[in-house]
This record gives structure tokens, sequence and C-alpha cells, in this order.
């Protein structure tokens, strides 16, 4: 163990370490997790409760939508992620007794200006994407009403981002060398070659800091004063009843239908620039619902049971900021709308290049300082 492990570990108070992530959504945690089996020692905080912000929000599909459409640099990283994400949903599951509810039924998607480029774009990769006729789109979806012939990713998968986002906190709580901290707002000063981070009074001693705050990415950067691009992006969802209605993600005029296995269906989403305003509104519960009954009819006589709003980490097209800032000050955020899927190869590669590692991809296109 290293010089900061044990003053990290001496009885019940942990204030310093190896690293401090700043940040206990999905990222923050699988970062954290990453650094402490790499043998670091971690401090992780979050302002709120871990796993409760855009990574308790969203949808839980483990692809991008319209993958397709996305640079290379993040069909990178979904392909890596997508590949490993049974076994670190089987592995939580064993090592924490919460079950993310990982389902493999594939996706249904139209995109009837892009079938060429789609099914261009699938050739070679994983998940894969075939033609299907009407006929057996509504075989797998009989309940389901497309105004166009989809498009069949059967390899796409997705997730109860709930129930990952509390079997990662349950991780990190168990694990030897995390120590979490909720409720911990940080405040980040000093500058880039020497960034100090403090909450609720107090200093935190750690030899690097990882910003890993999702939408507040940006306002934390402010307090070395350097402007990050990264912005919340509000988006909005509905939760009908258990209904059994429809058996696999369904994406469909940039809107989606997510089963769960208890038969409700999440249904999304919007995408709003308002800044960090997230009170869920009339509106978009107007939109949200009729075109989830254009997509699924007999949807008019389930209840709706919830609308929530959440705050997505927009970045420009997408791209995360994987990578140091400077040698203390490093950062894995930005993902926008596509952090549950990349959180794995994201975070492997954070972790590949703080210790040194050969990185599983190229770190390149992901380097902050592309953008700065």
């Amino acid at each position: 163990m290293s010089a900061c492990d044990n003053q990290a570990m001496v009885g019940s108070q942990f204030y310093s370490a190896d690293v401090a992530v700043v940040g206990a959504g999905v990222m923050g945690m699988m970062s954290a997790l990453e650094l402490a089996e790499a043998g670091l020692s971690v401090l992780v905080f979050d302002k709120g409760q871990a796993g409760q912000e855009a990574s308790w929000a969203g949808g839980g599909i483990i692809s991008p939508l319209y993958p397709w459409r996305y640079a290379p640099p993040i069909t990178a990283l979904a392909t890596w992620s997508q590949q490993v994400f049974p076994d670190l949903i089987v592995s939580l599951s064993e090592s924490t007794g919460i079950d993310a509810e990982l389902s493999t039924e594939g996706m249904l998607v139209t995109a009837t200006h892009e079938r060429e480029k789609a099914l261009a774009w699938g050739v070679g990769l994983s998940p894969r994407v075939f033609e299907i006729s009407d006929e057996d789109a509504r075989a797998l979806e009989p309940n389901v009403q497309l105004d166009e012939t989809p498009l069949w990713m059967p390899g796409v998968s997705s997730v109860r981002n709930s129930r990952m986002g509390r079997a990662l906190r349950e991780a990190c709580s168990r694990h030897p060398r995390i120590r979490l901290l909720e409720n911990h707002e940080v405040i980040l000063s000093g500058d880039l070659d020497s960034p100090k981070i403090s909450s609720q009074g107090r200093y935190y001693a750690c030899d690097r800091v990882v910003l890993a705050a999702g939408a507040w990415t940006g306002n934390i950067f402010s307090g070395v004063k350097l402007s990050c691009p990264i912005k919340p992006m509000k988006g909005q969802m509905l939760l009908f009843g258990p209904c059994y209605l429809v058996n696999r993600v369904v994406l469909a005029k940039g809107r989606y239908a997510i089963p769960r296995s208890d038969g409700r269906i999440v249904f999304g989403s919007t995408l709003e620039d308002v800044g960090f305003e997230r009170i869920p509104d009339r509106n978009a519960f107007q939109s949200l619902r009729a075109s989830a009954l254009s997509m699924v009819p007999v949807l008019k006589e389930i209840p709706l049971e919830a609308q929530w709003a959440g705050l997505r980490p927009g970045s420009p097209e997408g791209l995360p900021w994987i990578g140091a800032v400077s040698d203390k000050l490093w950062v894995n955020s930005g993902h926008f709308r596509n952090g549950v899927v990349l959180s794995p190869a994201s975070s492997r590669l954070l972790c590949d290049q703080m210790v040194n590692r050969t990185p599983i991809i190229d770190p390149t296109p992901y380097q902050p300082w592309n953008a700065l």
C-alpha cells in the first residue's frame, strides 16, 4: 500500500487518498472501482446521494441512439463497453446482491432516410444492423405501431440504470480502498498544477483529482479558472405502469420505449438546453405521451405512474473528455446521452492512463486539451 493508503485507512477517518473522484454517478463510481482495483486509494465525493442524478434519470440503453450518426471515437468506446457489459452486470449482482436487470432482447429502430448508412456502419461491428420485414417486426412487437419498416439490432441490450447505480454504490461502499462521501459538495481551488479540494469546510489531501461530475463538471472547473464546454442538457421521461406491452427497446422518430422486467415501460425523452432547470413540465408531458401513444396505441389504457427530468452532461458532438488536464487534474465527463453505455470503456481508459498501462483504445480523441 502507498503512504496515502496508510493515511486514508486510519480508524474511521479518511481525509487523504491517492485519488479524489468528484461525482458519484455511474461514471464516477466506475472510475473509482477501476482505480481501486489498480491499487490506488480513492475518495469519492457527491453533492447528494450516489447514482441519483443523470445515472438514475436516464433510460439505460446499452447503445448510443442511432449509433451510425456518431464519430468513430464514440463507436470505439461503445463497442468495447458492449462487449464487457454482460460480465459486468453479473459481477455486480454476485458481489452486491443487486440485480441491474440486463435485458438482451435487442432494439428495433426506424431510420428510413439512413438505412444504407446504418447497414454500412454495422458491417463488422457488434451489435450488427439488419434489415427485417414488417411481418417479422410485428411478430417481435405486436403492440407497436411504426410508420415504416424498422431496422433490427439484436445485439443491443438495456439495463435498469437505477439498480445499476445502487449496485455500484454498494460495490464502492464495500471496497477496502474506496471511501464514498455523500452529501459532500466539493469546491475546487488552486491551479492546474496544484488543485485543492474542500468540502464542508475541510481540505482533503489527494495526489490527483478526477472530475466526473456530469452536468456540473463545467461549474467545478471554474474553481481553477478554466472554461469547460460541458453543460447541462435537460431530458424528461415518462413511466407507464405494468402492462407487458413492449418486449424490447423500440426507437422511432427520436424517442424510445424501454420495457422493464416488471412490465413497466420507460418512455423518453426530451432534449432541452435550459441550464440547470429540471422541473418536469406539462408541455413535455403532452409531447411525450402523444409520441408514446403513437408508437404503442394501447398505452392509452395504461396509467402513467411518473414523470421526471434529469440533466445530461452535454458536450460538443457528444465527445467526452477522458484524460489529464494537468498531472494533478483529470476528467472523465461529457458523455452527453451515452453515460451508461460508455462507462465501462471510459473508466478503464481513464485508469489505463493514470497508472501508465497500455490503453484499451487510442486515448488521443478524448484528451481535454483538444477542446481547450
